[in-house]
């Protein structure tokens, strides 16, 4: 055993980083390969390895550990960030009894396996009391961990996704954006009526073929399958570790889109977990910088760069010699079309890139009125549907496409949401500021290829890893903090010229 008590947190962090890689393999596996008749026992497998792990983390060494080290901290610049993230680490679970941390795991695992038959049956009263005991243990949590930190309860879970970002810094960003919309939204929709309606590619499209040219277009980006998987989930994701990372797609034959660009999207959290520093594996400081950063790189690589024209015009001869039929419906700027609609509806992740933000802020002030027990979970369908009419105009018909949607909060996950849209936002300055670095990028992408913007990538935001937080990470990476105007003009050029 070291003497050196900055070396016996490293070690100590290295243990608990291999139970968080145990942890999320085997949720990966309850997501695309587990029977449904394993859930009880995969939820108490889960519960343990987060006990496990938060009895590691709270020991009373690790406290004396770091006012060890901290007395005489490392020089080297990541050394003394991954101290700093060990105390915040520590300070966010010291603060939270096992018994609640174990609690927590089995009633989000319980919740989660009722939520997927609640969904396909339209029946939130089916879901609706184990939902109240995970925000009543979500609430729990949150007034820990708001004494321990000084942050507002709701605040501390945002926390937890996506450090130094508060509700008081997502508010006049979204009620900005809420304000362009309500302008934008109908004149772009009036643009693209005076425009002739995109040619929809006509299938079927065999899944065979699909995954075929998922996994090939995952490669193209740029994904490792030394290190990688693709498998078939009820909602895609990535998971997995940066050594072994897996990513999930769903397939339908009437519409390749949408396995495709799935693909894409989370091929890019996949790229930049398999980017992060091998040097600081399992180390706080080697995680990704938080999920507003992981947003920005899944929507980069799907929105950005994969739903760009000059990726499209190589992209549909490609799909046109897989699929065949009319060679007009896979033309570069038919797909642009189809693929860049802008429509309002009430599915999220069907959503266009100008109307997602107003899903994400829908759930943004639900999920806090929830935590701050201002919203009861019996009125979530009517605050829902309500929210949901003053933002787009329109009402979902049941709860499968209103508050059952998402597997979220039914899988105890409050305070992610804000994230997808400053992922969204700093997306689009990112990719500005690499199209300026390197101004080859467009015509690489009409050529299929990834190079040039990965190898951007790589140095300016995945190696960075958490060794600074999302606002300095953009500033290195971009110039300045996050710019939503940056956002506004991606949205113009693409939605509101014509």
């Amino acid at each position: 055993m070291t003497n050196d008590p900055y070396l016996r947190l490293k070690s100590r962090f290295n243990r608990i980083g291999a139970l968080g890689e145990a942890h999320a393999m085997l949720g990966w596996d309850a997501s695309a390969m587990m029977p449904e008749g394993g859930g009880a026992s995969r939820g108490e497998q889960l519960a343990v390895l987060a006990g496990l792990s938060h009895e590691l983390l709270t020991a009373p060494v690790v406290a004396e550990d770091l006012a060890a080290a901290e007395a005489s901290p490392p020089a080297e610049a990541w050394d003394a960030a991954n101290l700093d993230l060990m105390r915040r680490t520590h300070t966010r679970a010291a603060c939270l009894p096992g018994d609640l941390v174990e609690a927590v795991s089995r009633a989000n695992s319980a919740c989660e396996k009722v939520w997927r038959r609640a969904r396909a049956a339209s029946d939130f009263a089916m879901v609706r009391p184990y939902l109240e005991e995970v925000v009543r243990l979500q609430r729990e949590e949150a007034a820990a961990l708001s004494e321990a930190t000084g942050l507002a309860p709701y605040d501390a879970l945002m926390d937890g996704f996506q450090r130094g970002i508060g509700a008081a810094d997502v508010e006049p960003v979204f009620a900005a954006y809420e304000a362009f919309l309500k302008e934008a939204l109908p004149e772009a929709e009036a643009i693209q009526a005076r425009r002739p309606a995109p040619l929809e590619p006509a299938g079927p499209f065999p899944v065979e073929i699909q995954k075929r040219l998922c996994r090939q277009l995952s490669e193209r980006i740029g994904l490792d399958f030394t290190h990688a998987r693709l498998d078939e989930s009820a909602h895609p994701f990535s998971g997995g570790t940066p050594a072994d990372a897996r990513i999930t797609t769903r397939y339908d034959e009437a519409n390749f889109a949408q396995a495709l660009l799935g693909v894409a999207h989370e091929t890019g959290h996949a790229l930049y977990e398999r980017g992060l520093p091998e040097a600081w594996e399992r180390q706080p400081v080697g995680e990704a910088a938080g999920m507003a950063a992981h947003e920005s790189q899944s929507l980069l690589i799907e929105v950005q760069a994969c739903r760009s024209d000059a990726f499209l015009s190589w992209l549909g001869p490609q799909l046109h010699a897989a699929f065949g039929g009319a060679a007009e419906a896979y033309d570069g700027a038919n797909l642009g079309r189809l693929w860049r609609r802008v429509a309002r509806g009430f599915i999220r992740v069907d959503a266009d890139e100008m109307t997602y933000p107003a899903h994400v802020i829908l759930r943004f002030r639900l999920e806090r009125a929830l935590i701050g027990g201002t919203l009861a979970v019996a009125d979530l369908p009517g605050a829902w549907n309500e929210g949901f009419r003053d933002l787009l105009g329109i009402v979902p018909p049941d709860d499968r496409r209103g508050c059952l949607q998402d597997i979220h909060w039914y899988d105890g996950a409050f305070g992610y949401f804000p994230s997808y849209t400053l992922g969204a936002m700093a997306a689009a300055q990112i990719m500005a500021a690499a199209r300026a670095a390197v101004p080859g990028i467009d015509a690489a992408l009409a050529q299929g290829d990834f190079a040039p913007l990965l190898g951007w990538l790589r140095p300016n935001i995945h190696a960075k890893a958490a060794s600074l937080g999302f606002q300095d990470l953009l500033r290195e990476a971009t110039g300045g903090p996050l710019d939503p105007a940056a956002f506004t003009r991606h949205l113009r050029a693409r939605y509101l010229q014509g």
